[in-house]
């Protein structure tokens, strides 16, 4: 009886009441108010203890000695709720309905990120059973934080169905909804600002700025889910439709490889491998691009020109696999080569020896089509004594993969080398000196130079000895191997500079020496004889994205996919696309196309983009 009583009196306390007399308003309302908001706090906190998944919790207290990221997070939840009290004048409920969508995709971004290292994005959404389509094999079992953020969730709507009651009048609540609502316009422009996320927002100091992931995750959830809005939404080219996208693709007329032309084909793309005597650097030393050029005169040679300058690998791997000349970000299978190949009965396969996070790999190259790809982590961890592989682990392992193939069915593999990533020391290490005998004021050149060449001499070394190995072989196969970018020499580069190399992009020499490096395309006697091609001679100057082309037509293979048909016909006519927004038509360097050139791309432009949400093409 004792108790009930007790009961009674808490109920019938003023500030649990849903209205209140006129003396105890101030302190009514601020009871309500406090509890309201502070429950919009809470969740936005719930879903930052989930967003680093089972990364450091050093992240985790990053959003608070950055207090923008906290802010970022959580005031989004704060204004959802209190739109839905707006709407429902009951807290409990505005609690329960604005909380319960912000909790379920802060779970599953945390399961997402825990079992594929992958983000939950906005992009994703309509996508959602494929986005979150976990395996048994991962561990999906209820923890701690789970099981926290699960109580919070219940107590907290258990707590304002009881003791926060206060009802506002309709007009005030329609006041205040409208408040609310002007206030989110100008937050609009901080949420989508590219400063504010890349700048103002950086959380990196125990985590990898380079890893998408990790990138997405040290912001927290909320805030750069939201931000992922307008990535999920790029802005089409200029006369897009997707009748006109079709309209251009379904004009050409698709061509299988033909059957008694099925070669093997390796993609071998090499980390910031460049022939830095064609840059006009004197006094290297013979040993150092011996090997290179012995391939080179018996094969089909060109120059690459990049997109990028010292980073950025990425970029070239994927203009090479898609035909692509702009990249988005890869969220769903994707229009690329590699199903083409698959579609022609090829086994697509790959290495990288280094994280499968970096640039998202790991996803990206399932949605690029590749049935398997090998990493440190599911690989050169174990094999290589938890090392990162250096080319004279990864070649003899890349060899090992193809001579272990199913011989009965094609084979495309493309792998892209470590070894050879920047920076360079700028000290003596053991075994390094003597690859180029300059020597400058600033000794750093020096060293960097020649730590750089050691590398280089290493890697021509370790791919002489791999075609070594493909010479002899019965079974036909074309290697096609490039370099991703130029190499790092020095901060605001340094060494270039003291050498005298001209980087100038606004001059013929200097646009060709800062993207420019160098491909070839070798095959052995099998594919020579099965493909009728000796496979020598100066290629054309192309862009990453028209790679492919160069090396379809060498094979004798005919046109190949529709995509494939229209980016040859644009790389007659401007052979060289480079994003920084230079070309090359008629064997000039410009940035203004001609007519005929222009319309050629915006061609390009409109099926690329719908290609983009459509791997058949």
């Amino acid at each position: 009886m004792q108790t009930t009583t007790k009961t009674k009196k808490i109920r019938d306390c003023f500030l649990f009441q849903t209205h209140c007399d006129t003396d105890r308003k101030r302190l009514f309302w601020a009871w309500n108010f406090f509890f309201l908001v502070a429950s919009g706090i809470g969740t936005g906190l719930l879903s930052l203890l989930l967003a680093i998944g089972r990364y450091p919790w050093h992240i985790f207290f990053g959003y608070f000695r950055h207090p923008l990221i906290a802010l970022l997070n959580i005031l989004p939840v704060v204004l959802l709720i209190l739109l839905l009290y707006c709407l429902v004048g009951r807290a409990w409920i505005a609690f329960l309905v604005g909380s319960v969508p912000v909790m379920l995709a802060s779970v599953g971004n945390y399961f997402k990120i825990v079992c594929r290292d992958d983000p939950f994005m906005f992009a994703d959404v309509p996508d959602i059973t494929t986005a979150l389509g976990i395996s048994e094999r991962y561990d999906l079992s209820m923890n701690w934080r789970l099981g926290f953020c699960l109580f919070c969730m219940v107590f907290g709507t258990l707590f304002l169905f009881f003791f926060v009651r206060g009802r506002v009048r309709p007009r005030w609540r329609l006041a205040l909804g409208a408040v609310i609502l002007l206030s989110i316009i100008p937050l609009v422009g901080v949420y989508t600002s590219d400063d504010v996320y890349d700048n103002k927002t950086q959380n990196y100091e125990y985590a990898d700025q380079w890893a998408a992931p990790q990138v997405f995750l040290t912001r927290g959830f909320v805030y750069p889910f939201l931000y992922s809005i307008k990535e999920a939404f790029p802005e089409p080219p200029q006369g897009y439709s997707e009748e006109a996208a079709l309209e251009i693709l379904e004009s050409y007329t698709p061509q299988d490889i033909p059957e008694d032309k099925k070669v093997n084909v390796i993609g071998i793309q090499l980390e910031a491998f460049n022939d830095l005597e064609r840059l006009g650097i004197t006094g290297i030393a013979p040993e150092v691009y011996e090997k290179y050029h012995a391939l080179e005169a018996e094969s089909y040679t060109g120059n690459l020109i990049t997109n990028i300058f010292a980073g950025g690998t990425v970029r070239t791997e994927r203009a090479f696999l898609t035909g692509d000349v702009t990249l988005e970000d890869f969220r769903r299978d994707t229009g690329s080569y590699v199903w083409y190949f698959k579609d022609q009965g090829y086994h697509a396969e790959g290495i990288h020896p280094y994280h499968d996070y970096y640039y998202n790999r790991k996803n990206v190259n399932s949605y690029l089509g590749f049935d398997q790809y090998w990493f440190f982590q599911n690989r050169y961890d174990e094999i290589n004594d938890g090392h990162i592989a250096m080319d004279d682990v990864l070649f003899p392992d890349l060899l090992q993969f193809y001579q272990n193939r199913d011989k009965d069915t094609p084979y495309f593999n493309f792998t892209v080398t470590y070894q050879g990533h920047g920076p360079y020391a700028t000290d003596a290490l053991e075994g390094t000196d003597g690859w180029w005998d300059g020597t400058y004021s600033d000794e750093s050149t020096y060293y960097i130079l020649n730590n750089y060449l050691d590398s280089v001499q290493e890697t021509a070394g370790q791919l002489w000895d791999f075609i070594q190995a493909l010479r002899e072989d019965e079974d036909p196969v074309v290697v096609i191997a490039f370099g991703d970018h130029n190499p790092w020499l020095g901060y605001s580069n340094s060494a270039y500079h003291d050498l005298g190399v001209n980087l100038d992009t606004s001059t013929e020499e200097g646009f060709y020496n800062y993207y420019g490096t160098r491909y070839l395309i070798w095959a052995n006697d099998a594919a020579k004889e099965t493909l009728n091609n000796d496979f020598t001679g100066e290629g054309p100057d192309v862009s990453p994205c028209f790679l492919m082309n160069v090396l379809f037509e060498q094979c004798g293979w005919g046109s190949g996919s529709a995509y494939m048909q229209l980016t040859g016909e644009v790389m007659e006519q401007i052979p060289v696309i480079n994003t920084d927004g230079f070309y090359v038509e008629n064997g000039q360097v410009t940035t203004a196309l001609s007519d005929t050139a222009q319309e050629l791309f915006s061609r390009l432009e409109i099926a690329q983009f719908y290609r983009k949400q459509h791997s058949e093409w």
